[in-house]
């Protein structure tokens, strides 16, 4: 390989004055290990990272600008969250992470995988879209959430929504995967492609409910990435909100259905209570014997900035939503 040319410099200096926007490289390949002339510096003017016109300079916006980073462990002592596996606080605000324990370490997520199931179907859906339930909704797993769908029934995306994150039904779950993904199978691959594309990177979904598969799992890091992502969406953060719910779908024949269920969410029902200060605002539950106990809550403070806590793993669910109450304690 060749060293650049004069005849190449010259080529690129009128480029530069021509106004065209392009971007800078460091250094160009071939011309030795040495060192460089312009060492890597994400804000100098002649950074990868400038972006360079004929009238203005400026930097590009990074992909992560606006999330919290998190090492695997970080502030442990500031709360005792010794029954958990992992666990996260995360400011959204400021983009700080305040308490991390094992944030990447791959673990079941139990039900918490419907948040990203919601997300998948909010990005490729409208409230009003009517889905039917297959023969698939039939699950016999022991100990799994059901709403009691039978082939046949039918209901919109905003009721399917609401009965999946406030009662954590699993049936529902394939019958969102189903209409969204045609097969739960191709449903999965646009989980995956959408965790990737927000940067969760070290987890996989191989079902939409989240029952125990070996090839199903997340980090506490990558539940944030991908809570975050779904609050974005005010139909998410009002459902995840709501303390039970009340509605009438349709059977095949065109009956009336009647569903009440009230959340699983301790903080909803007079369970557990947030530190003084705190408001929980919504939040999604777990648990499988694998997953054990699981929570992902949105939070705010009294000056109006939202947190994200995440705790996975905790061996038994009062104990876990005692250690939460503690994480929450750190925002004061």
């Amino acid at each position: 390989m060749r060293c650049t040319s004069k005849k190449t410099g010259s080529k690129i200096r009128k480029i530069l004055a021509a106004g065209c926007i392009c971007l800078c490289i460091p250094a160009l390949a071939g011309c030795g290990s040495g060192s460089y002339a312009m060492p890597y510096d994400a804000y100098s003017v002649n950074s990868s990272f400038t972006v360079l016109s004929a009238d203005q300079a400026g930097r590009a916006g990074t992909f992560a600008a606006d999330l919290c980073i998190a090492n695997e462990n970080y502030n442990e002592s500031a709360a005792d969250l010794s029954e958990a596996e992992a666990a996260g606080l995360f400011s959204l605000g400021d983009s700080r992470t305040l308490y991390a324990k094992n944030v990447h370490e791959r673990l079941y997520p139990a039900s918490l995988t419907k948040v990203m199931t919601a997300l998948v179907a909010l990005k490729n859906g409208n409230r009003e879209d009517v889905l039917t339930a297959s023969a698939n909704v039939k699950i016999t797993e022991s100990g799994a959430t059901l709403s009691g769908l039978k082939p046949g029934d039918k209901m919109t995306l905003d009721q399917a929504l609401r009965i999946l994150l406030i009662q954590s039904a699993n049936d529902v779950a394939v019958m969102i995967a189903e209409h969204y993904g045609g097969t739960v199978e191709h449903f999965c691959e646009m989980m995956n492609e959408e965790a990737k594309s927000i940067g969760a990177t070290n987890c996989n979904f191989a079902n939409p409910h989240g029952l125990t598969d070996e090839n199903h799992y997340i980090t506490a890091y990558d539940m944030y990435l991908i809570f975050n992502e779904a609050c974005k969406y005010e139909l998410f953060k009002e459902i995840i909100g709501m303390s039970s719910y009340t509605t009438v779908y349709f059977d095949a024949g065109g009956g009336e259905v009647s569903f009440e269920k009230p959340s699983t969410n301790w903080y909803f029902n007079g369970e557990a209570t947030a530190p003084a200060g705190i408001t929980v605002l919504g939040g999604k539950t777990g648990t499988t014997s694998a997953a054990r106990n699981c929570l992902v809550l949105l939070s705010s403070d009294t000056s109006g900035k939202s947190y994200i806590s995440v705790i996975l793993k905790s061996e038994e669910r009062g104990i876990m939503y005692t250690e939460m109450t503690d994480l929450l304690g750190i925002i004061q």
